[in-house]
């Protein structure tokens, strides 16, 4: 052989990434379905994954909206998936469950998913010692040559019950310590399987440190943001950290490689404003190369009108000073409604209703605001369905007892809450 040969400099693997989360499949807003909404998202993204010649598809969680989703949410992904295997039989596909999901539902098609290289991941699992199975969570992400060249840990939403503290001191933070006794077990395993071109990338459904929340949509998981996680679950060499849970798309610590690419519709009024999109990331062998959003169609508008709270008569006459085009039903914007009042409106909605009558939208929702102890009376006009249940529990609290509940007791609630929705998705 000649000398060129070994001057040859042997280029590192590209992949193609591309990172989505929180589809909530199944949800509904104020009562209006979204099912048009999201399966034309779906259809935009099997061509996105088309264009950007993707080698691996990432979702991070909370891919239904409840533990126990209607049979069309299950009949869209399985769709989905079945498109996305005959379009791109060599895209490696790897979901985790959220927060949102049941893990044990879906778990139950793993290994018949598996057999078509579709990686489901519903929960950890652990050996009869109690080891953790970190096994299960190594996924391997083929090149278009066929070559592994990347390993991602598959890590789905941990709940409390899936944590080991056993032999924590006393001043750890229990749950983010036995959280990053998961990531660090499941590192040590991919970095055993991991060569030196091979990339690392985490997954998580988490709240980290720092994240911003969205108005109303997002639970506040593992006992609240007093337990958001730090970076540093996740080791420096890690090229790329795809995360779920929050809907606003955003980098944690102003890292580029820690990254929540947000959901991809508005799953709240509150988040018309929000760029909803998917990532598009490119790694170059164990290093992170780009990373690009896609921005995500809207297709049904969500409307605040007036943009604040005014006077009824002030909001009667903006409503009817609308324009707007003619649109099906399931296309019709989705309209908030913020009235200043002095006190509760008899027949407020009946009123607004026929300001609005003929014209080519959707009533989702009135928000009354009181000149006169705002906080009290806007949250008791509330729907139970539109506050959290901690809300619910605090304003409680301050009713009877004048003040702040303390935090042990605040943490009590939390954690009873939180073993009363585990039990809900078993």
């Amino acid at each position: 052989m000649t000398s060129s040969f070994f001057n040859q400099r042997i280029t590192p693997a590209v992949l193609k990434i591309i990172h989505t989360s929180d589809w909530h499949l199944g949800h509904q807003l104020h009562g209006y379905d979204r099912q048009q909404e999201h399966q034309a998202f779906l259809d935009w993204l099997q061509q996105q994954l088309i264009d950007e010649e993707a080698d691996a598809l990432l979702v991070a969680g909370d891919i239904f909206d409840s533990a126990n989703p209607p049979a069309s949410a299950w009949r869209m992904l399985y769709r989905f998936l079945a498109d996305v295997a005959k379009a791109l039989p060599q895209l490696n596909v790897i979901i985790t469950g959220g927060n949102h999901d049941s893990p044990s539902k879906l778990d139950a098609p793993h290994e018949l998913l598996k057999a078509f290289d579709l990686h489901l991941i519903g929960a950890i699992s652990r050996h009869s010692d109690g080891s953790l199975d970190t096994e299960r969570m190594m996924v391997p992400v083929t090149d278009k040559e066929g070559q592994t060249a990347a390993w991602v840990m598959a890590v789905p939403f941990l709940r409390s019950s899936d944590l080991r503290t056993e032999g924590l001191g006393e001043d750890d933070d229990r749950l983010i310590e036995g959280v990053r006794q998961i990531y660090q077990q499941t590192e040590q395993a991919a970095r055993a399987k991991c060569t030196g071109s091979q990339a690392l990338i985490a997954m998580g459904h988490v709240y980290m440190a720092s994240g911003q929340l969205s108005e109303m949509s997002e639970r506040r998981i593992l006992r609240g943001n007093q337990h958001a996680l730090p970076a540093d679950i996740f080791a420096k060499d890690v090229a790329y950290v795809a995360l779920g849970h929050l809907h606003l798309a955003q980098r944690v610590a102003k890292q580029e490689r820690i990254r929540y690419c947000g959901s991809p519709i508005p799953l709240s009024l509150s988040e018309r404003h929000y760029r909803h999109q998917v990532l598009a990331v490119t790694l170059e062998g164990a290093q992170l190369a780009d990373i690009r959003s896609l921005e995500v169609p809207r297709q049904v508008d969500l409307l605040r009108v007036p943009d604040k709270p005014a006077p009824l008569n002030e909001v009667i006459e903006a409503l009817q000073a609308l324009t707007l085009s003619s649109l099906s039903l399931d296309m019709q914007p989705l309209l908030e409604v913020p009235v200043l009042l002095d006190a509760p409106q008899p027949m407020l909605r009946e009123k607004i209703l026929a300001a609005l009558e003929g014209q080519p939208i959707r009533l989702a929702k009135i928000t009354p605001h009181y000149r006169d102890r705002t906080h009290e009376r806007q949250f008791r006009e509330q729907r139970l369905s539109d506050v959290e249940p901690f809300q619910v529990f605090r304003h409680g609290w301050q009713q009877k007892y004048q003040g702040e509940p303390d935090p042990a007791i605040a943490a009590t609630f939390s954690h009873l809450l939180e073993q009363l929705e585990q039990d809900e998705d078993q």
